[in-house]
């Protein structure tokens, strides 16, 4: 198994630690909720939803979270200003985990920050993501809010390779680096997202965690299990097949070195959560053989056997 030679930065976000070592920490896994045509959302536009079944959602969430010793944090996504501050309040209601405010949309993320800064929640909140397009807007906002992490997307156009993740990272004479405009826009604690395109480039956004941890000792993941979502052939193969294959796809990210993923829908915590925390358990033996022990009596290697 892994182990750096480059020191591991560990981030508290919240009541979460993310970041290490592999094996001193389990992965933090991130389900999303409120995406676009989540059946839960009844209205979109105005943030109207089944407020018990987003509940039950949370719930099974932390619920799995707790049972198998890997710590979680929730995904919030929006489509307008007015939907992301009901969202938020509602989530920051239910649960204490740290929560990521999602959209496509840069003015409902800097709506979704306002709220959090005005309502007390800054400290628990990451800005996702700052890309290769941020708007000067956007890191405006997230300093004037106090937001002190983020995700940093690393998908470079220009380049699509392993490498170019990191170009985008560290930037060159013309242009500035992703890491620099986030800390400008002050953020402390950057946890990089290698950029999963499609099912095969999971290979290349794993490689690519192994050279940011080696390059910057920063937590580093992704979204594979995405990619599997929208693997429209994998239906084909077998009725398990796309529930197999989305495990398969964050263990595979995992034995590269990733602190953290993004699993997709909330729903399908029962299928991930087991699958990492195995994953987490062998991660973490292996590591003693390299002087590397857990850093919580919480973790899988101790909750599930």
């Amino acid at each position: 198994m892994l182990k750096f030679e480059t020191e591991q930065k560990i981030f508290q976000i919240g009541k979460i630690q993310i970041g290490g070592q592999p094996g001193q920490l389990p992965t933090v896994l991130i389900g999303t909720i409120f995406y676009e045509r989540h059946k839960i959302v009844k209205d979109m536009e105005k943030g109207i939803f089944d407020k018990e079944a987003a509940e039950q959602l949370i719930r099974t969430h932390e619920e799995l979270s707790e049972r198998t010793g890997v710590p979680c944090m929730i995904d919030v996504v929006g489509v307008t200003p007015t939907a992301i501050p009901k969202y938020l309040d509602f989530v920051a209601e239910k649960t204490e985990m740290p929560i990521l405010i999602d959209s496509t949309s840069a003015e409902v993320k800097i709506a979704g920050i306002k709220h959090a800064n005005e309502v007390g929640l800054a400290d628990r909140v990451v800005y996702n993501s700052i890309t290769h397009h941020v708007t000067q807007e956007e890191l405006d906002a997230i300093r004037e809010n106090n937001i002190k992490a983020a995700v940093i997307l690393t998908y470079n156009p220009h380049n699509v390779w392993p490498k170019g993740r990191i170009e985008l990272l560290k930037g060159n004479g013309s242009k500035k680096g992703l890491l620099a405009l986030a800390e400008e826009a002050g953020i402390e604690k950057p946890l990089v997202d290698t950029a999963v395109l499609d099912v095969p480039s999971i290979s290349l956004a794993a490689e690519a965690v192994k050279l940011v941890r080696n390059e910057f000792g920063l937590p580093a993941g992704g979204a594979p299990a995405n990619a599997v979502l929208e693997w429209k052939r994998v239906k084909e193969i077998s009725p398990d097949a796309k529930k197999v294959c989305m495990a398969n796809a964050v263990t595979a990210m995992q034995y590269a070195g990733a602190n953290f993923l993004l699993y997709g829908p909330i729903k399908n915590a029962p299928t991930i959560f087991p699958a990492v925390a195995m994953a987490d358990a062998i991660i973490a033996y292996s590591a003693r053989l390299k002087g590397v022990a857990p850093k919580t009596k919480d973790h899988p290697l101790y909750k599930i056997f």
